[in-house]
Order: C-alpha cells, then sequence, then structure tokens
C-alpha cells in the first residue's frame, strides 16, 4: 500500500471501532446505571472475560496473527487461499466446540481462576451461572475473527471493523428491555452474549461470501499446511496465554476488594477507546500489509509502512494519554457517575484511568512492532519477551497488593506494557531496513510528544476554569464536551504549526477513505 492508501486503512478500520466504542460506552454507562460496582456487576464482567480470554488465543490474537500471513502469501502467490482458509475454519471450529463443551463442566474452577476472592459469596455462582451462558461467544467471535482475517488480507476491511457494533447494539438493547419490563438484567446481559457472537459471525461470513471466499466448514484435516500453521500458531498462542496470566493475576488481585473488579473493568472500556481505534486498525491493516511486502521482497515498501503505522498510533495515542492521565475525573463523573454508580466509584475508577494512561503508548507500540515479527512467521521471540513482562507484572501486582491496594493490578499491567514494547523495539533492531526509523518519524516524533506536553497543559487549566460547571447537574456534559473540543484543536493546532501533523495529509487520507 501506499502511505496515503495506508493509512486509509487505518482509518477505515479505525472509524468503525470508534463508532463501536462508542457504543461500547453506552452499553458500559447503562451497566453502571443499572448494576454499579455490585454483585452482579462483578459477576457479569468476570463471566464475560472468560470467552474474551480465550479468544485473545483463537480471534484477532494469537491464531489469527499465524493465520493472516500465511493466507496473505497465498493469496498473493495465487494459490489454494480458499482451501487453505477452510481448512484452518474447520480445525478451529473443532477445537472450539470441545473447548465450549468441557468450559460448562468446569466453570466453577475457570471462575475461582479468574477471581478467587469470589468464593464464599453470592458473586461466585452468579459469575459461574453467566459463565455457562456467555462462553459459546468464544465459537461465533472466534470463526468471525477468522473471516475477518480473510477480509482484510485482501483489502476489505469495512465489514469486519462494522461486525463489533452488533454485539454493543445487543447488549444495550437487553438491558434496557430488561429493565423496561421488570427482568433480571445481568441474566438478559448474558444471554445477549452467545446472540452477539452469532450475528457477528453472519454478518462476516456473509461479507466474505461477495468477496469470494464463501467458507463451509469441512471435514478436518491436518494437512502439512495445517501442521505449518500450528507450528507458527503455537507459540503465539503461548504467548497470548502469557498475557492472560497477566489479566488473572490482576482480576485476582482485585477480587479481594469490594467494587475493584468493577472500577477496573469501566476504567479498562475508557482506556481501550483510543487502544482499540489506533491499535486494532494498525493491526489489522499493517499485519497482512507486510506480510504481502515480504513476499515480494519490498524491503523499503515495508519500511515505509511500518514507519507511518508508527507515526500515525503515536501522533492519536499520546494526545489520548495525556488527556486520560490530566483529566480521568471529567471522564468517568460524567459518563458513569449516576444510578447505582455513586462518587466513591467515580474516584476509584479515575485513578486506575490515570495509571492504565500512563501505559496507552505501550499497549500500541506492540500493535506496531508485533506484525515485524509475525510478518516474518517468527511468533517464539514475542513468546520469550511476553514471559518476561508476566514476571514483571505479578511481581508488582502481588508485590504491591499490601501496600497500595487495588490500584497495584493496574500499575503492573501499565510497567508490563512498557517492558514487552521495549524488548520488541530492542528485537528488532535486528531485522534490517524494513525496521529502522527513517528520517520523516524521526523528526516528528519529539514534536509529537511536545505538542501533547502543551495540550495537556490547556486542559489542565481548562479543567481548572470549567470545574464549577462539573458540579452543577446538566452542566457536567457540557463543561466536558469544550474540554474534549478544547484538547483536540489545541493538539492538532500545536501540531500542525510545529510540524507534528500535516493536517493535509489527513485530509487526503480522510477523501480517498470516502471515495
Amino acid at each position: 500500500m501506499k502511505p496515503i492508501r495506508l493509512i486509509s486503512g487505518f482509518l477505515t478500520v479505525g472509524i468503525w471501532t470508534l463508532a463501536s466504542r462508542i457504543l461500547g460506552f453506552v452499553r458500559d454507562i447503562l451497566i453502571a446505571a443499572y448494576l454499579g460496582a455490585g454483585p452482579v456487576a462483578e459477576a457479569f464482567l468476570v463471566a464475560f472475560a472468560l470467552p474474551n480470554m480465550f479468544r485473545r488465543f483463537f480471534a484477532e490474537g494469537a491464531f489469527n496473527m499465524a493465520f493472516v500471513p500465511m493466507f496473505s502469501k497465498r493469496f498473493e502467490a495465487g494459490s489454494d487461499a480458499q482451501g487453505f482458509a477452510r481448512q484452518a475454519m474447520s480445525g478451529l471450529a473443532l477445537v472450539l466446540i470441545l473447548l465450549t463443551l468441557v468450559a460448562q463442566v468446569a466453570m466453577p474452577w475457570f471462575v475461582l481462576a479468574m477471581a478467587s476472592g469470589f468464593r464464599g459469596d453470592e458473586r461466585f455462582d452468579l459469575a459461574v451461572e453467566f459463565g455457562r451462558i456467555t462462553f459459546p461467544y468464544i465459537l461465533f467471535i472466534s470463526l468471525a475473527a477468522l473471516l475477518s482475517g480473510v477480509l482484510n488480507a485482501t483489502g476489505r476491511f469495512a465489514a469486519a471493523a462494522a461486525a463489533p457494533l452488533l454485539l454493543n447494539l445487543i447488549l444495550s438493547a437487553a438491558m434496557y428491555g430488561a429493565h423496561r419490563m421488570g427482568g433480571d438484567i445481568g441474566l438478559a446481559l448474558a444471554c445477549g452474549v452467545p446472540i452477539a457472537g452469532i450475528a457477528q459471525m453472519a454478518l462476516v461470513w456473509w461479507a466474505a461470501a461477495r468477496a469470494g471466499f464463501p467458507l463451509i466448514p469441512t471435514r478436518p484435516r491436518l494437512t502439512p499446511e495445517m501442521k505449518r500453521l500450528v507450528v507458527v500458531a503455537l507459540p503465539a498462542m503461548l504467548a497470548g496465554g502469557v498475557v492472560q496470566v497477566n489479566l488473572l493475576v490482576g482480576r485476582q488481585v482485585a477480587s479481594f476488594f469490594d467494587g475493584a473488579v468493577a472500577w477496573l473493568g469501566y476504567a479498562d472500556r475508557l482506556y481501550q477507546l483510543p487502544l482499540g481505534v489506533v491499535a486494532i486498525a494498525i493491526g489489522v491493516v499493517l499485519l497482512p500489509d507486510l506480510s504481502r511486502r515480504l513476499t515480494a521482497g519490498d524491503t523499503q515498501g515495508g519500511r515505509d509502512a511500518f514507519n507511518r503505522a508508527t507515526e500515525f498510533a503515536l501522533m492519536l495515542t499520546v494526545p489520548a494519554a495525556v488527556a486520560l492521565i490530566v483529566i480521568p475525573m471529567p471522564l468517568v463523573s460524567v459518563l458513569f457517575q449516576r444510578g447505582a454508580f455513586g462518587p466513591d466509584d467515580t474516584a476509584a475508577t479515575a485513578l486506575a484511568l490515570a495509571v492504565y494512561g500512563l501505559g496507552l503508548p505501550a499497549f500500541v507500540l506492540q500493535k506496531v512492532l508485533q506484525p515485524l515479527y509475525f510478518a516474518r512467521e517468527d511468533t517464539k521471540s514475542p513468546f520469550r519477551f511476553a514471559v518476561v513482562a508476566m514476571i514483571v507484572n505479578a511481581a508488582i501486582a502481588i508485590g504491591l497488593a499490601g501496600y497500595i491496594g487495588f490500584i497495584s493490578a493496574a500499575l503492573a499491567a501499565t510497567f508490563a506494557a512498557w517492558t514487552m514494547a521495549w524488548l520488541l523495539w530492542r528485537g528488532s533492531r535486528g531485522m534490517g531496513e524494513a525496521a529502522h526509523l527513517d528520517a520523516r518519524l524521526a523528526r516528528r516524533l519529539p514534536r509529537i510528544i511536545v505538542a501533547a506536553i502543551l495540550m495537556g497543559v490547556i486542559l489542565w487549566a481548562g479543567n481548572l476554569i470549567l470545574a464549577p460547571l462539573f458540579v452543577y447537574g446538566g452542566a457536567d456534559t457540557l463543561a466536558l464536551a469544550i474540554l474534549v473540543i478544547l484538547g483536540i484543536v489545541s493538539y492538532f493546532g500545536i501540531g500542525h504549526l510545529i510540524g507534528a501533523v500535516r493536517l493535509a495529509e489527513l485530509r487526503r487520507a480522510l477523501r480517498r477513505n470516502q471515495g
């Protein structure tokens, strides 16, 4: 892809992801209003985390990191890419059906592994019940992710990026309907999860069929191609397992503090907005592009793609991180503080959000750096780096929990993210020209940081001036809107003046995206 076309791909995925995240906020606002940080909310968040944890192995995580480069190379070479995808889909479906059946029996142990602090109280039984209902989601969303990988590898991004909207729409509708009819909101949420998975899978299957890839599962066979896929995917899945251990440690620590699972969950949703919009867009577009370029021997094109992806990621992520650190209280109070979600919940969630904000650039840099390895079918190096990050995470989360409480989990995640990003960057130094920073990125990077810091100062001053509006009901939304607009205008204005951002480039990419 040329730079403008590459950025256009990022924007296509990013815009759809942004729409999904906004609907995700609507969903989480409803959860906070109806359930607060109480036992039903915590039980659902743990239950929903179970299929999402395994999703990191089989969906957009480890499996797809191995599948997409191999599919892209076959598609580029004109070999039987469709047959390869069909066999991969069949094998994946078999494994996931067996896993889902096991999970139904082993759900109490799964819940204890996620949150042993729930043992002996009502949260445990609720989490087991909800977990059994939500777990089949892993089958549908993983098959949807494989189909999305096929679409992305062929340069079609819109349908796969739009599919997550269905999850948030269906869950929001389930809660609202249960509330209106006086039903069980927690149960309605849980039942909505597998229904949403079916809807997402149906959408991307239809899009893939229209693109010429009507994938129908067949009898799984362990062909040489499938053996190669397993060999490449296994280290990536182990690396994904290490990442999930980090999340498990965080939830275990939080489960011993009442309300902490929910506080961390709501904070996670907020920082996932910029993380999802940028990181998902980068990962979805960059990996197949790098794979095709490496197959074609286009080293210079690969270097340009890597540098433009890094520039795009940091251009949006650094100011977002500064904003999360500077104004977490207004963000949390306006979005979540209503109904069962009180001021104490706001303060705890805001603290977690600020700590997560410190790690936001590192989380996104991982998404930029990992395709350098996966495009070369090197999944072993990221696994080794993830083990080191896991040790850092566990040491901080467990070691500091007795001193600083639940926030040790968020602090550990941030330190582990920076450790992983640094190891990935250091390991990429031996990959040749494709992994090196070019003059444009080296020139713009410090200017991006300066523009973001100056924006942070302006936001801090604006928050002080607007503080009275956050006290009066109804005016807080207006005050937050003013802060958001102030941040966007100041960052892009300063960035344009000092050469951190070129607005003309973004306009050209947007025009291409709309065309």
